[in-house]
């Protein structure tokens, strides 16, 4: 085998759901100043569920549509920044919770661009001859780590995972990963303190997101040998309508979809990409063997992207 590929996505979000109108009951906002400004009308909010009870429900749904059982998977990685826990990792409970024996599992915190550097992580080691199918998973429950008092974050965070099977194929079915990072800039979105709080200068983020990131896209593609105007489908982490569709157009992909989850997901940092990738082919409106843009950015101020061939 010479490559990677995606063969199923799976997703999970939290029943309860806040709007906009609910979060102006906490502080002072309204819809239209947050419509207006990111995008976002509603997210899901976890109660219960934990990091890892998420990413097994997604994991598990993209299992059950690539059809394959526990017993085929050799491999685990779960991106998220929210893991309250130092160990055991996500990985390691979310092969505890699937009956997974003896997987190699690993996390990945490299926030929102978590999901396409564990992606990346997965086609090498299948690559180079150390898995074979690999459970890839963006896990995240913001709210725990969120201040309810402070508008300027509250109003951005959603809970949820994506989940994706990867399989060895004759083909390559992910394109070669463009990673990096810009660490002056590094703590310009934090998750610090006890308890740990999620806080970020949002001008700063915006201001490098806007003017940084599509000549990154269009390496990635270059990379891949797919001209942008090519792609059936854009996924990039779903910060912000405002970063996001501009990105579109700059980079040219005239005729792709742009995965716009965050409407009614929020930000969901690691598993923003493997979320709206999920319900973009769970809605079939990205043809199975499309290419599809993967980009991941925030958090760190890292990085992350490849092309990918839908399932």
């Amino acid at each position: 085998m010479s490559g990677s590929q995606i063969v199923a996505m799976g997703h999970y979000q939290p029943p309860k759901v806040l709007t906009n109108d609910d979060i102006a009951r906490l502080v002072d906002t309204n819809d239209e100043w947050i419509r207006s400004r990111v995008g976002i009308r509603t997210r899901h909010i976890a109660e219960t569920e934990t990091v890892d009870e998420m990413a097994a429900a997604a994991a598990e749904k993209a299992l059950s549509a690539s059809g394959r059982t526990a017993g085929d998977v050799d491999l685990i990685a779960v991106a998220t920044c929210t893991a309250v826990d130092r160990s055991p990792s996500m990985a390691a409970r979310v092969a505890a919770r699937l009956g997974i024996a003896a997987p190699a599992a690993y996390d990945i915190n490299t926030a929102c661009s978590g999901f396409c550097y564990a992606l990346a992580t997965a086609d090498h080691a299948i690559r180079a001859g150390a898995a074979r199918t690999a459970l890839v998973i963006g896990s995240e429950k913001l709210s725990e780590v969120t201040d309810w008092t402070d508008r300027s974050t509250c109003i951005l965070v959603g809970d949820g995972a994506g989940a994706a099977v990867v399989t060895a194929s004759e083909e390559p079915g992910i394109g070669p990963v463009v990673w990096g990072s810009a660490p002056e800039l590094g703590d310009a979105v934090r998750i610090e303190g006890q308890p740990a709080v999620f806080s970020q200068e949002g001008q700063s983020v915006f201001r490098w997101a806007t003017t940084k990131l599509a000549p990154i896209a269009r390496e990635v593609c270059a990379r891949a040998g797919v001209d942008p105007a090519d792609l059936a489908a854009v996924v990039p982490h779903q910060a912000n309508l405002r970063i996001i569709e501009p990105l579109v157009r700059q980079l040219g992909a005239t005729n792709a979809v742009l995965a716009r989850d965050l409407v009614e997901s929020g930000n969901t940092s690691a598993a923003s990409v493997p979320l709206a990738l999920s319900k973009l082919v769970e809605r079939g409106e990205v043809p199975a063997g499309a290419p599809a843009l993967l980009f991941g950015f925030g958090g760190g101020l890292a990085y992350a992207g490849q092309v990918v061939r839908c399932p």
